[in-house]
């Protein structure tokens, strides 16, 4: 019930702000360096994403979101009347308190950075970037756990759903190369343009850093915080480079499976699962990769030369006479898609 109240102002909002966003990149470009501005067929990307992601999210808050928070409601010791004022602004910062936490495992659990990775695949950031949102990943089916302790705090299922909502809306203005940095306490207390740019950044300052959804502030208390001194590079460390809405929506998670699939230990499989995205299984001793010529590492390594009649000999066979490198270290990993 809650979308349906959202829906149609939402959608005529988004549309009016995105395309007033566009007239003024238009009339008035900004020349500033790092700068991306519109692109037409990211737009149209974005818009793909996004009614795909609306059609079927009912689908995924029925299972993933409204069932985790009724059990936790049913099991609530106490429940807040919403008749009393202060409970709506409580409910606000403690889902937004949620948020934060749900938002940070989005980027440090590859498994739900799967779905999460889709909202940061463009290279681009505008209004429209903002519903560039995954649809039907498997891995969404895990997020709305974390807002069962709002429910177990005694705030109503409906309450929940709503806070998440408002929470989302205040987030669509935010994604904007157009807004500069805004009054210094607001900067300090709220998530602002300046600082989901540093989010969306992939360079290093700002690689998983600015979590918050309205409020800034978690972040700076549990150390998430960067602010913004340089250009964002927008998008993943390792770019997708395609604009068809089903490979931007399943491409990490196509990779995720490929990377337990190809695991040679059980710590591996459940690294790929559960460990941050750029982590990389160690080949145990003795595999096929740590082996002369393996087919993983792709390097020879050398062998002691033969002697005859106590006289060396020079080595045979493909192996270099002289090693350039320590043979005991493998040449360095890239991190997965970001």
């Amino acid at each position: 019930m809650h979308d349906l109240l959202f829906a149609v102002p939402t959608l005529i909002a988004f549309v009016l702000l995105m395309l007033a966003e566009w007239i003024a990149s238009r009339i008035d470009p900004d020349t500033r360096p790092g700068l991306h501005g519109y692109d037409g067929k990211e737009v149209a990307t974005n818009i793909a994403t996004f009614v795909l992601s609306r059609v079927t999210k009912p689908i995924l808050t029925a299972i993933s979101v409204v069932g985790p928070l009724a059990l936790a409601a049913a099991l609530a010791p106490f429940h807040l009347d919403t008749g009393t004022w202060w409970v709506w602004p409580l409910a606000f910062v403690v889902v937004d308190f949620f948020y934060y936490w749900a938002h940070r495992a989005d980027h440090r659990v590859r498994l739900m950075w799967t779905s999460h990775s889709v909202h940061h695949s463009s290279q681009y950031f505008n209004l429209s970037t903002a519903i560039r949102l995954p649809w039907l990943n498997p891995s969404m089916l895990v997020r709305g756990m974390f807002f069962a302790p709002a429910a177990l705090l005694g705030i109503p299922v409906w309450m929940v759903l709503l806070m998440q909502s408002l929470n989302l809306l205040f987030q669509f203005p935010i994604h904007t190369e157009r807004v500069g940095r805004v009054w210094g306490p607001i900067e300090y207390l709220f998530n602002t343009p300046s600082h989901h740019r540093v989010h969306h950044g992939s360079n290093n300052p700002y690689l998983d850093r600015n979590y918050g959804g309205v409020f800034i502030v978690w972040d700076r208390l549990f150390g998430s915080y960067a602010d913004e001194v340089e250009p964002a590079r927008y998008g993943l460390v390792h770019n997708i480079d395609t604009r068809n809405p089903i490979r931007v929506n399943y491409a990490e998670f196509a990779a995720m499976l490929c990377d337990i699939a190809n695991a040679k230990t059980w710590a591996g499989r459940f690294g790929y699962l559960l460990a941050p995205p750029g982590y990389r299984e160690k080949a145990p001793a003795g595999s096929p990769s740590r082996r002369a010529g393996g087919p993983h590492i792709g390097i020879s390594l050398p062998v002691a030369a033969p002697v005859v009649a106590g006289i060396p000999q020079p080595p045979t066979g493909p192996f270099p006479p002289t090693p350039t490198a320590d043979s005991s270290t493998e040449p360095a990993l890239e991190p997965l898609l970001r």
